[in-house]
């Protein structure tokens, strides 16, 4: 006798400016969720929403593929809460509290983990350059506080490029962030799990000698950065950042799955930067590659996410 296949809901695209990422992870999804299984069918918020909604009473689950405001910060999240939708990963809160790179910040300080000195430019604040680079140094990291996939991040070398950073970030958010640059390796640490985590295997992102670090081009061109995984540090090293990122999952109340990104400093220090919610989802994305030298091919990954969000939403 057959089981029935479990009916998937798989929402993409959006209106952020990580929609055409978005849609080219939900092609590699759909493929790759075993047809003898499920059953799947595509929504994007962008036109969906009311189909969606009429639809849920025929939807088992949600996977949720997107990126950046207005999917990975809640939004989405308490939509299918109130259609009492499953879905996989964190709900309203964490989802809220990781978009805020701000306020994630102050939770990893909260719980002892280490940051890169900031400060917060809101739009309309007067800008003392000359200050903040008394401040920082140079170069300085300039960053929206709620956008993803660096959109409208900047390393400035000059006073200069600072303040038309700041300007570019604006127009991204209202809300901008300054911080300390770290020179070092950039590492990231895919956790996977409800009550019980466990830390997946640590990359190392190596970006393309054309880009200065790891921007939305090198994440997203082909061949523009290298990944190493598992990354080619220290055992030592390797628990430590597998411990912040564990940490780091608990202190944003997230469910399911994240990946945090972390720079590992000349001197071995580590800092945090920042915890994904909803990680790149195509089969050569950070946390797929991971889960795959974890032991977890990309179709059987995408299985185990189902089943933590069915198992996380039943436990409300």
């Amino acid at each position: 006798m057959q089981t029935q296949k479990l009916r998937i809901a798989l929402v993409a695209g959006g209106v952020s400016g990580e929609r055409q990422v978005s849609l080219n992870g939900a092609v590699g999804v759909e493929k790759s969720l075993n047809a003898e299984k499920f059953s799947v069918s595509r929504y994007d918020p962008a036109t969906d929403l009311a189909r969606l909604a009429a639809d849920a009473p025929d939807i088992d689950f949600a996977f949720i593929l997107l990126h950046g405001l207005y999917g990975e910060d809640g939004t989405m999240q308490g939509f299918l809460d109130l259609l009492k939708v499953p879905y996989q990963g964190s709900g309203v809160l964490g989802s809220a509290v990781a978009m805020d790179k701000n306020l994630a910040k102050e939770l990893y300080r909260l719980h002892d983990l280490p940051v890169a000195d900031w400060v917060i430019v809101e739009k309309g604040n007067t800008i003392n350059s000359a200050e903040l680079v008394e401040r920082f140094g140079l170069p300085v990291v300039i960053k929206p506080v709620r956008e993803g996939s660096s959109l409208g991040l900047t390393l400035a070398q000059s006073e200069e490029q600072m303040v038309d950073g700041i300007e570019k970030a604006l127009v991204h958010d209202s809300i901008i962030m300054v911080e300390k640059y770290v020179k070092g390796r950039e590492l990231t640490v895919g956790v996977l799990g409800n009550s019980e985590l466990e830390p997946l295997p640590v990359i190392e992102i190596v970006p393309g000698e054309e880009f200065a670090f790891f921007d939305y081009d090198a994440k997203y061109k082909p061949g523009a950065s290298e990944e190493i995984c598992p990354a080619k540090i220290s055992e030592a090293i390797t628990r430590q950042v597998q411990e912040y990122a564990i940490i780091a999952h608990k202190a944003l109340r997230l469910n399911g799955y994240s990946r945090t990104d972390m720079m590992l400093a000349e001197d071995e220090s580590v800092y945090l930067l920042e915890t994904n919610t909803i990680p790149g989802m195509t089969e050569t994305s950070l946390m797929p590659q991971a889960a795959a030298a974890y032991g977890l091919p990309f179709p059987q990954f995408l299985e185990r996410l189902i089943e933590l969000g069915m198992e996380g939403r039943a436990l409300k």
